[in-house]
């Protein structure tokens, strides 16, 4: 399990544990957090969960793939080296302390 901090793109804060093998994207979904509409349920056929990752995690999570990399290009604003879609990422232990902020909007 992983305390995973969600940072509406107002400033509210939600740390809530995620549960292992769920994606961030279930994690904010189960736990009702605003922001993350994830239209598609998790297929990476959307950007409605995108999200921004502190720049000291980037590195920490798994590479990029190429099919959500070409999900981003439709991302609200997206950000190099920032921008993932939650429903990419697994959570492990690893992921504790893991922090991610919600754009503006999801499109």
């Amino acid at each position: 399990m992983a305390k995973i901090t969600y940072i509406e793109h107002g400033g509210k804060e939600h740390v809530v544990d995620v549960a292992n093998g769920l994606t961030v994207m279930e994690g904010a979904r189960d736990n009702n957090i605003p922001g993350i509409e994830a239209d598609c349920g998790g297929a990476c056929a959307c950007s409605t969960c995108h999200v921004y990752v502190r720049e000291d995690w980037y590195e920490k999570l798994p590479a990029v793939d190429p099919m959500e990399e070409d999900m981003l290009d439709f991302a609200y604003e997206p950000k190099p080296g920032q921008s993932r879609l939650t429903c990419q990422i697994k959570v492990t232990d690893d992921l504790d302390g893991l922090v991610v902020q919600m754009p503006e909007k999801q499109i």
